[in-house]
């Protein structure tokens, strides 16, 4: 795998308007005094389970913790959908779906601050990780993901911004 830390990533304002192309390493390093732009793709069963993942224990970022979505950090000159898609495809080995747009999100917390856009992905087929990013899929009911997430090493932004979200399109009480 090469070395995700000199990786391009675009520095963004609340806007979304670049300002500055770091590497990933400089923006790690500049914490959230570095907004950056990323995609979140709930891949959600016609039975309406969501499948989570794990990460894998090697990520720079919140590693073997669990995530509600697929997606990362935008690549340079990207589009949301076009990101979306490609995490989508690394990440879980899904391609051809259609995507929701499920709206603009803001997260800001110690270390890190982005500016992202979420999507659903329905998808009754086959979630195949194949390049190391994730170590283990499951799936959840959506209804049951804020229960879900009580005791476990989740990441931080994803029940921020993607879980209201969600519950919102699906028509779901929140907490």
């Amino acid at each position: 795998m090469a070395d995700a830390g000199t990786e391009p990533v675009e520095l963004v304002d609340a806007d979304g308007q670049v300002l500055e192309v770091v590497t990933r390493a400089e923006l790690r390093r500049r914490g959230r005094a570095a907004r950056h732009r990323c995609t979140y793709v709930v891949v959600l069963r016609p039975s309406g389970d969501v499948v989570v993942h794990r990460r894998a224990d090697w990520k720079d970022v919140y590693p073997g913790a669990w995530d509600l979505a697929f997606g990362g950090i935008c690549d340079v000159g990207e589009g949301w959908r076009e990101s979306a898609r490609r995490e989508l495809a690394e990440e879980a080995g899904v391609t051809g779906v259609d995507l929701e747009d499920l709206g603009q999100v803001t997260w800001q917390a110690p270390g890190a601050a982005l500016l992202g856009r979420v999507f659903v992905a329905p998808y009754d087929g086959p979630v195949a990780p194949a390049d190391g990013e994730v170590a283990e899929v499951d799936e959840v009911p959506a209804a049951d993901l804020r229960s879900w997430i009580t005791g476990r090493d989740v990441v931080s932004d994803s029940p921020d911004v993607v879980l209201p979200l969600l519950e919102a399109h699906l028509g779901l009480p929140r907490g």
